[in-house]
């Protein structure tokens, strides 16, 4: 498959009204997102409650969305795990799978140094034939990827493409500039001004929510050259961006999923489903943007 660009989902997890991986609701999601427009899915993301899932749903759940999409679209499975070992495991398992490639945080707990890091995914890159995003969220891994890092992670070949999420916009440039064109950054954050300064895609969380608008900014601003044009469509998804925001991000999706008629089930815990006082600010950036039907 082609090289990735585009705006890619990283998708929600179903679950039913026991808390068990809903398969069907998994594969009808899997069908409207690329029907809506999406370039590409990431399932088993943070926003995929990856770290709430057993070691068989995790396959499972790769599996369906793979087998759904049916190379519709490119499939990055996140197969992330604290141990390199099973970090090898869970990414050859994707690759047997069918997945395009596979998107993986550094290891969250044990504070690895930079040389523990490059030898983690090193170790995962040899194991596999398919590409690795490396996922950089010092937010939530407190573990952060400085771009001179990212820049010696790309001479690994299949490493290829890291999703940004560090917040810094002068960062997709700084890696961009010291990885010398073997990078292709995705933002994690700020879409919009990260094309402007060479991303070429963008892994989205409000694409669960409104897959159409996340693709149509990226086809605006990148692929039509047209930066207004992907302003306006910014300015208006910022108020969905900014509602999604926060600790309460996979809750707020979730919730935001069922007011547009779509529900997901509820998070597994430690998450709890959305506030009340949280809900009716959503609705009312959802209604806005015409996504609650009548």
């Amino acid at each position: 498959m082609a090289g990735f660009r585009g705006s890619y989902t990283v998708m929600v997890t179903p679950f039913d009204q026991q808390g068990r991986l809903d398969e069907q609701a998994l594969r009808g999601f899997v069908d409207w997102q690329v029907e809506q427009g999406a370039h590409g899915l990431i399932p088993l993301g943070s926003t995929g409650e990856f770290l709430s899932m057993t070691r068989e749903e995790r396959a499972r759940a790769a599996s369906i969305v793979v087998e759904q999409a049916a190379g519709r679209v490119p499939v990055l499975v996140g197969t992330a795990a604290e141990w390199t070992d099973e970090a090898v495991d869970l990414s050859r398992e994707a690759e047997r799978l069918g997945a395009d490639g596979v998107m993986i945080v550094p290891p969250y707990y044990s504070s690895p140094t930079e040389d523990e890091i490059f030898h983690h995914y090193r170790r995962i890159a040899e194991a596999i034939g398919i590409p690795v995003m490396v996922y950089n969220n010092p937010n939530t891994s407190n573990v952060d990827l400085r771009a001179p890092l990212v820049a010696r992670l790309s001479e690994i070949d299949n490493i290829s493409y890291i999703k940004e999420s560090s917040g810094s916009v002068a960062r997709i440039n700084e890696i961009l500039r010291l990885s010398k064109g073997r990078m292709t950054v995705f933002a994690g954050y700020h879409p919009w001004e990260g094309y402007r300064v060479g991303a070429q895609g963008y892994v989205s969380v409000f694409a669960n929510i409104a897959p159409a608008l996340s693709a149509q900014m990226f086809t605006v601003t990148v692929e039509q050259g047209d930066g207004e044009g992907g302003r306006r469509i910014y300015d208006r998804v910022a108020p969905l961006l900014d509602a999604l925001a926060g600790d309460l991000y996979v809750s707020a999706t979730k919730a935001a999923l069922a007011l547009i008629g779509r529900p997901v089930g509820a998070p597994r815990a430690p998450r709890l489903p959305l506030p009340a006082h949280r809900r009716e600010p959503l609705r009312e950036v959802l209604d806005g943007l015409g996504l609650i039907a009548g």
